[in-house]
């Protein structure tokens, strides 16, 4: 799925973006007690939806004729479901309507994943993710979740320029004592901005709570139970409802699947398996370019040795605007969808030209033409230093809750190295992210749901995995659909991450089991619908 990225914080959220379970301790009687869970929201007790027209901007690049088909609400939920005195928050929805409302099945809600994923808007591209049959009988619905766009941004930062100060002190790739020391003051110094600044939604934004959420939101437009398609960290949503509200969930399509109990059980291991998932995926790209030969820029000699040298001279020196820290979550990014591939591996051989010596001498001071690792601006610099700031915090409100990082922040170097030696090109960078920034993250307490897992729902969970997917690595989908017991796991034999809308027989499939809970065979695997480099 798409993501925002511009600061070095949201550049984390890309490769977040990109990039002995709990239960053990307790004694029988808490395990019931989380087992039980909160009650579910009823239908006609809760509060309906009140539907009305969108803001311009809401709809923007739909056609004037199918206008009519959308609307929009804001629906109020309490910070913390279970301490009414906090007071509450407006949760942002879009609604587009059944194409054929005399066969409506019921609402289909969506998230993009994230964390921190806008998905107010994605029901506009509703075409490009499901069959037409989906279109006509569901209302899909969109939302940002809690602290996420327009519900109730959660924001660390008063200014724009207090933003840009923090986020250029912090380096993706940091391998300097002093890099290194100075990317871990940012992250303390950001941690002590949200602490001043974010308020008392900062302990409020565990995916339980946009689960509870979720819950009365799916009360609130009428559904007994709950139909809900997730991408990547949307993954986390599903199946957190599925094990919270089993009696009430219909039908869940999981897209992208995170490990749920490895992320809400060790962070540090999730994610240095993360970086291993960059890592499959990035080999994989490498020797289907190597196969396909002149279809890709980068194919002659040895693409595996030829990258390692762009990535080892990066180590030292830069190749004109592009640094070692670019260079790592551009490949990244690039990674996620296979439409770029072309243009990454021209990049990529203009890079390795760059540094060959020659009879021209040519210096690699000079900037290659980047197609794809195309440099942006240097973070908020050109703004006015008293602008708003408009961003959000949410990627690591969300993650920081949710995944225990049982370090200290000073363990931090010795991990990224550690982590360096098995994943050379992503571990670092993958590193110095959560892993750097959850030991000083300020909040206190969060409300986490760490299974169990194994969720009692009356339909299996449709879960979908692509053997290479850089952000969520295939063995995830094949351990989502273990700890959810009663589930049924796609294979796509495909790059990029998540694959809906992109591989016409898992898409039919789809259709059939959100209709009308048609259960396909386990196991089975498909082809995209387009190979790379084709």
């Amino acid at each position: 799925m798409p993501r925002i990225a511009g600061s070095r914080v949201g550049a984390v959220a890309l490769a977040g973006a990109l990039f002995a379970g709990a239960l053990s301790g307790l004694s029988g009687t808490a395990v019931a007690a989380e087992e039980a869970g909160p009650k579910a929201a009823q239908v006609g007790a809760t509060a309906p939806v009140d539907w009305g027209a969108c803001a311009k901007e809401t709809l923007a690049g739909v056609p004037a004729d199918q206008v009519g088909q959308y609307s929009c609400a804001r629906y109020r939920v309490p910070i913390d479901h279970d301490n009414a005195s906090l007071g509450t928050i407006d949760i942002a929805l879009l609604k587009r309507a059944a194409k054929v409302p005399g066969q409506r099945v019921g609402s289909l809600f969506l998230n993009p994943g994230g964390p921190g994923g806008s998905g107010l808007r994605m029901p506009i591209s509703g075409q490009f993710y499901f069959q037409q049959p989906v279109l006509d009988r569901f209302d899909l619905i969109g939302f940002d979740p809690r602290g996420v766009g327009a519900s109730n941004p959660l924001r660390c930062f008063t200014t724009a320029e207090d933003a840009d100060e923090i986020n250029s002190a912090m380096i993706g790739v940091p391998q300097s004592r002093e890099e290194i020391s100075g990317t871990l003051a940012a992250y303390r110094d950001y941690g002590q901005f949200c602490k001043n600044n974010a308020g008392s939604l900062l302990n409020h934004m565990s995916t339980k709570d946009v689960v509870r959420d979720l819950d009365k939101l799916r009360a609130a437009v009428g559904d007994q139970k709950l139909s809900f398609v997730g991408f990547s960290y949307g993954t986390l949503i599903g199946s957190t409802y599925a094990g919270m509200f089993p009696k009430q969930t219909r039908a869940l399509v999981l897209d992208g699947n995170v490990d749920p109990k490895l992320r809400t059980s060790d962070g540090v291991a999730y994610d240095q398996q993360r970086a291993d998932g960059f890592e499959i995926a990035l080999d994989a790209f490498l020797k289907k370019c190597q196969q396909v030969g002149p279809n890709c820029a980068f194919s002659s000699g040895n693409p595996r040795a030829k990258f390692d040298a762009v990535r080892d001279h990066l180590r030292k020196q830069p190749i004109g605007s592009t640094d070692l820290s670019f260079f790592t979550g551009g490949v990244g990014s690039a990674l996620y969808s296979p439409l770029r591939f072309p243009g990454l591996a021209e990049d990529l051989q203009a890079l390795y030209d760059a540094i060959q010596p020659s009879t021209d001498a040519v210096s690699v001071a000079a900037a290659p033409t980047m197609k794809v690792l195309t440099p942006g601006k240097n973070g908020l610099a050109d703004i006015d230093p008293e602008s708003p700031y408009t961003s959000d915090d949410s990627y690591f409100a969300v993650n920081c809750s949710d995944k225990p990082i049982k370090v200290k922040q000073n363990k931090v170097p010795e991990i990224a190295a550690q982590t360096e030696r098995k994943s050379p090109t992503f571990g670092r960078y993958q590193v110095f992210a959560d892993i750097a920034a959850c030991p000083v993250w300020p909040a206190k307490n969060p409300d986490v749901f760490r299974g169990p897992w194994r969720a009692k729902t009356d339909t299996p969970v449709l879960v979908v995995g692509n053997y290479y997917d850089p952000a969520t690595q295939y063995k995830f989908s094949q351990r989502m659909a273990e700890q959810l017991g009663n589930a049924r796991l796609l294979t796509v034999d495909a790059f990029g991450h998540c694959i809906l809308g992109d591989a016409a027989g898992v898409d039919k499939i789809a259709a059939d089991y959100l209709i009308d809970l048609k259960v396909p065979a386990n196991g089975q695997v498909f082809q995209p619908n387009v190979q790379p480099f084709s």
